[in-house]
């Protein structure tokens, strides 16, 4: 059935950045819709911030644009140019190698949900306020 149960779908763990930069992240909920349902050219995921959350640590991706709608919720676009309100409806989108490092922060008392689309990694993803990238491979690598 085309349909997704949300509450069915299994969440990613909640970091996979190493200490000391895994608690921003942490208690954060990623759900892959695409993989759920059986889809491979894309990757859809819903993630739920928590208060006090971040959806990751800041990053750009060399090779995969992003596109961020908010669901519900409201938190702050955290960019190379400064910090953005986001509040439901809005929209948010990333182009690839553009160096623009991103992510969002959930500064409100309730949970921040999000709905995500890109393609699957192919490319290396650089965190540059933690000095480090993710590989190709599924490797976490120190970038200084």
């Amino acid at each position: 059935m085309p349909k997704l149960d949300l509450d069915a779908i299994a969440h990613e763990p909640d970091s996979d950045y190493p200490e000391p930069f895994r608690a921003a992240a942490a208690g954060r909920l990623v759900r892959v819709l695409s993989h759920a349902g059986g889809l491979t050219d894309f990757v859809a995921t819903h993630v739920t911030v928590p208060p006090g959350g971040w959806s990751s640590q800041r990053h750009w991706h060399e090779e995969e644009d992003e596109i961020v709608l908010v669901v519900s919720g409201e938190g702050t676009l955290v960019d190379n140019a400064g910090r953005h309100p986001l509040r439901a409806g809005d929209v948010a989108t990333f182009a690839k190698g553009d160096g623009n490092a991103h992510h969002i922060a959930n500064d409100g008392a309730a949970p921040l949900v999000l709905f995500a689309l890109s393609l699957p990694e192919r490319g290396r993803v650089h965190y540059p306020d933690i000095g480090m990238a993710w590989t190709p491979g599924g490797d976490m690598v120190e970038e200084r």
